[in-house]
């Protein structure tokens, strides 16, 4: 199974015109790495052009974020059914930067919903914000993901990746060890397995949080997860270049 490397360019870059070289350089990268399938969130307003002038296949768009809604008095908001009109196949729900701005397990759950009715695969992040002795962490991470696929039937986890993106690592110096990683995806097919059954050990898993071109494949094959969720990494076109080198 192909590695999944998303790219989560956030609120960058500041124009279209640096968009389309940062995807460039992208889909070179991309196209030279050999088993990873990568995955460009770009943000909202630059997605339709940059779908629309990628004729190859090595990558496929998420929308950042979107609205549960199919339409109507939602200002600022985009809808599931815009995004995939705008070629993107897959959405980020519940990231930690969405989450501290006031999305709730709730929030998540409709989303993610309604993402599998509109046919994009979710990308339910999940993270705590920080760890303790006690093992409390564990306590958010299972409400994160009852909630988030609480109306998500066992023969539909197949469409869903899970992103586990401890807040604690965003934009550090360093990423969390593989080892505590592994645990962490042993918690999660837990966890999924005793609320939807076997199905749950299917869910593929992504670590985000720090990760970059030093790290990446240790991560992937000592936290045994799918793939990674990249941020700030993924808007520098040499260490991106890099970190997909690494995997290949």
């Amino acid at each position: 199974m192909n590695s999944i490397v998303v790219a989560n360019w956030k609120m960058n870059p500041a124009t279209l015109k640096e968009a389309k070289m940062l995807f460039e350089a992208t889909r070179k990268a991309a196209d030279a790495a050999k088993g990873v399938s990568v995955i460009v969130a770009p943000p909202a307003i630059f997605l339709r052009d940059l779908s629309r002038s990628y004729k190859g296949r090595r990558i496929t768009f998420a929308a950042q974020n979107a609205h549960f809604e199919q339409g109507g008095s939602f200002t600022g908001e985009t809808s599931l059914a815009q995004a995939r009109d705008a070629k993107a196949t897959a959405v980020i729900v519940g990231h930690a930067e969405r989450r501290a701005g006031g999305e709730t397990n709730d929030d998540t759950r409709k989303k993610v919903s309604a993402a599998i009715v509109a046919q994009l695969t979710p990308i339910l992040c999940v993270g705590e914000q920080k760890r303790a002795q006690g093992g409390e962490h564990f306590t958010t991470i299972k409400e994160q993901l009852r909630a988030g696929l609480a109306d998500v039937p066992a023969a539909k986890l197949s469409k869903m990746i899970i992103a586990y993106e401890p807040v604690w690592a965003i934009g550090a110096d360093k990423p969390m060890s593989p080892r505590d990683m592994h645990e962490m995806t042993i918690f999660i097919h837990k966890m999924i397995v005793e609320s939807h059954g076997q199905a749950g050990m299917n869910v593929r898993i992504l670590y985000g949080g720090a990760v970059d071109e030093t790290n990446a494949l240790e991560m992937i094959s000592d936290g045994h997860v799918h793939g990674l969720l990249v941020g700030r990494a993924s808007t520098n076109a040499f260490k991106f270049k890099h970190l997909l080198e690494s995997l290949a």
